[in-house]
């Protein structure tokens, strides 16, 4: 079990020197270094060069949030969510989607970090609202869409209508009492430091049906143990998420490759079309909220007030890889719900938008 945990750890430092070594490499050699060209086709060329983007823009924040949730599989305890956050409905979905603050990842890294705080107990709404607020109403993405736009209506709409739309579907979920109705059986089933006891929720007292059941909370363990077991929870979760933003983001290039953005662009005048029109431009570029606002800048002098609101509030929650994110800790139904709404309610937003207010 030690060298299993000893060769994990290795693994996760090996991944994390690659990605930083790769951004580096990326960022600083390729402007300064001229190799031969490739000779490849112009289209492959552009196909190789967005998945990279793509992936290495997501692959640190990823990493990030695998890091927390390993944290958070052993250093957190049922007993902790229970004691700290609120039993209120509301309250909990309030606190939930201004988790960001506490914890600042982006739509990629949000997702592990869910899935291990419902292994030890956290309330569903309050889950799917920091799932949904978390991208946005962190410091590092608020700062950046004040760089781009300062204090006026755009800033100040992005902050307030994610609040309000990741504070209204948490509580659309939290009629919903039965997480198994809700979470994917992989997520509910104790895995590496999941739940404690291999307990899962609302089965207390009853043997677990799995055959690998979770490790006792060993609070007595000394801390290098529980850190070795945080990166070994780490690693999995990476691994285990990675392929799916690798799948995403394969996806999200072909559909920039082969769809024209000006089909969605030309049509960014009309109330109800420009929003639609970004909206759907957010879904398929799939660009990190912590960089998105210097990207809607670019659409100041094209599209309505409502629609740049609309691109800013419903990316971050929802795009191609983040979907597909959400279908390993969701059931399809849930994630089809989930991703309905948010479009529903940033549609709705923007259109009032620009047919009410004059901005």
């Amino acid at each position: 079990m030690q060298r299993m945990t000893q060769k994990r750890l290795v693994s996760f430092i090996l991944i994390t020197l690659a990605i930083i070594l790769g951004t580096l490499a990326l960022d600083a050699l390729l402007p300064i270094v001229r190799l031969p060209a490739i000779p490849l086709p112009d289209l492959l060329q552009n196909y190789v060069t967005v998945f990279l983007g793509i992936f290495i823009e997501a692959a640190p924040f990823l990493l990030l949030g695998s890091l927390a949730a390993g944290l958070i599989a052993e250093f957190v305890t049922p007993d902790d969510i229970a004691r700290f956050f609120p039993r209120n409905k509301i309250a909990a979905s309030i606190a939930g989607a201004l988790l960001g603050m506490v914890f600042p990842v982006c739509e990629c890294g949000v997702v592990p970090v869910v899935r291990r705080l419902y292994q030890k107990g956290f309330p569903i709404s309050a889950g799917i609202a920091f799932l949904l607020g978390a991208p946005v109403l962190n410091p590092i993405v608020i700062a950046s869409t004040y760089a781009a736009f300062g204090l006026g209506p755009i800033f100040w709409g992005r902050v307030a209508f994610t609040l309000l739309i990741a504070t209204s579907i948490g509580l659309v979920f939290s009629v919903q009492s039965n997480l198994a109705r809700v979470i994917a059986p992989r997520t509910l089933m104790p895995v590496m430091g999941g739940m404690d006891e291999g307990r899962r929720p609302g089965l207390e007292g009853k043997p677990p049906s799995h055959p690998f059941p979770a490790p006792h909370f060993r609070p007595s363990a000394s801390i290098s143990i529980r850190l070795q077991n945080a990166f070994s929870v780490a690693t999995d979760e990476f691994f285990d998420m990675g392929r799916f933003l690798v799948v995403g983001a394969l996806i999200a290039t072909t559909l920039q490759t082969f769809v024209p953005q000006q089909t969605l662009i030309g049509i960014g005048r009309g109330p109800v079309s420009s929003v639609i029109a970004l909206q759907l431009l957010a879904f398929v570029l799939s660009v990190c909220s912590t960089v998105d606002a210097f990207l809607a800048l670019s659409f100041v002098n094209t599209f309505t007030v409502g629609a740049i609101i609309a691109f800013l509030v419903f990316g971050p929650m929802v795009d191609i890889k983040s979907t597909l994110l959400y279908l390993n800790v969701f059931r399809p139904r849930v994630v089809f719900y989930i991703v309905a709404l948010c479009f529903l309610s940033s549609l709705l937003i923007g259109v009032f938008i620009n047919l009410n207010i004059a901005w």
